[in-house]
Order: C-alpha cells, then structure tokens, then sequence
C-alpha cells in the first residue's frame, strides 16, 4: 500500500509539468500573427492617443497665435478676462477695473465670444 501511495504522490506532482510540456509542445502565434498584432496594437495606439493629442495641440497654437487686443479669454486657473496686451511670451489682462494681471500666453484655456464677460 506505501508503494502504491508513494507512486500516486509521485504522478500528482508530476502532473504539472505534463500540463506544461503539452502547451509548450502546441504551436503559437505565427511570426505573421504577431505582426498582425503589433500593427493592430499601433494603429489603436495612434487613433486614440497621438492623433487626439495633435489635434488638440495644433488648435491650442493656433489659438495661441491669434490673440490680439481686446480678445476675452479663460486661462487655465479660471480667470477670465479682457487682452489689454500681447508680447511674444506674456500677455496682460484685465480682470477687472483698473486690475491687470500679466500671464503666459500657454496659460490661456479658451478664447470667450465678444460681450461674454459684460454677461458675467
């Protein structure tokens, strides 16, 4: 009876390495699937980070360029107020009567329509 138990200990805990060997035995993803994969994985990759992300930069630019005297805008902390003056890095607004603040260009959220901050 010990031999008998020592033998079914001894195929238990090779069992495992059975289950082991015969995957390792099966055939995988071809080098072909693997690309197939990769490229699928590439092309998720730039649909939803880089081309989002590009775009969002480009229109940032853009608005960045065109700002000019008596714009209303956001920066990004929330205040909003009325361009008073553009230089290359800074930009000065005013945010209330006779109260300008000088601000980084890169630091402007959003451009507001004319007339939105009389509304306020």
């Amino acid at each position: 009876m010990k031999a008998l138990s020592t033998l079914l200990l001894t195929a238990l805990s090779l069992m495992p390495a059975a289950a082991m060997a015969q995957d390792a035995s099966g055939q995988g993803m071809g080098v072909i699937g693997q690309i197939i994969f990769f490229a699928g994985f590439i092309l998720i990759f730039y649909l939803l980070i880089w081309r989002p992300q590009s775009k969002r930069a480009k229109e940032h630019k853009a608005l960045m360029a065109g700002l000019n005297k008596g714009d209303e805008v956001v920066t990004s902390g929330g205040v909003a107020g009325k361009i008073t003056k553009v230089t290359d890095d800074f930009i000065v607004l005013e945010v209330a009567d006779n109260v300008e603040m000088t601000v980084q260009k890169v630091a402007v959220a959003s451009a507001l329509p004319k007339g939105t901050l009389k509304d306020i």
